[in-house]
């Protein structure tokens, strides 16, 4: 499951997830900007707008989407690829975008039964207190529907991973 922690207004979520797959198919599939779109909820009217999305993300890549996180008001979003170790981990950090700080580490990395999927996203609303109002009436709402959406899209594309009985 995912928790979400509060210092000093700089939040962070974490997610694990088991995905019933090889570290290639998990791989490939989450580190393609192209798959972006099928794991974020339509509500939030995510749309890529990069021109020549390559097949795999690299670090410096910036990745420009239209999205519509609040409300329904549709606003830019820029991203870059900061990181990347082949079939480990990728960073991505907003350049511009709804958030004053973004930085969302993807993990996998192979256990027992299958791929274990980590993500730690550090954030900071702007506006200060009504930063941290929105943040409690919606924004963390927002994200825990955001990453519930992913690992429900994900147990379909690859199934629901069972945990082996200990021994």
């Amino acid at each position: 499951m995912h928790k979400i922690f509060y210092p000093m207004s700089v939040y962070q979520l974490h997610a694990e997830q088991i995905i019933p797959a090889t570290m290639e198919e998990v791989w490939d599939f989450i580190s393609s900007p192209r798959n972006l779109r099928e794991i974020t909820p339509p509500y939030m009217g995510f749309e890529v707008t990069s021109n020549r999305l390559p097949e795999k993300m690299y670090p410096g890549m910036i990745i420009t989407y239209h999205v519509r996180p609040l409300l329904g008001i549709r606003m830019g979003w820029v991203t870059e690829i900061t990181h990347v170790e082949h079939m480990k981990y990728f960073v991505d950090e907003q350049r511009v975008g709804p958030y004053s700080l973004w930085h969302h580490e993807h993990w996998i990395e192979p256990v027992k039964d299958g791929v274990l999927m980590r993500d730690l996203v550090t954030y900071r609303l702007p506006l200060g207190p009504l930063g941290r109002l929105a943040h409690r009436l919606l924004v963390k709402k927002k994200l825990d529907g955001i990453f519930d959406y992913r690992k429900k899209f994900l147990e379909k594309k690859y199934g629901k991973s069972v945990p082996s009985p200990a021994p």
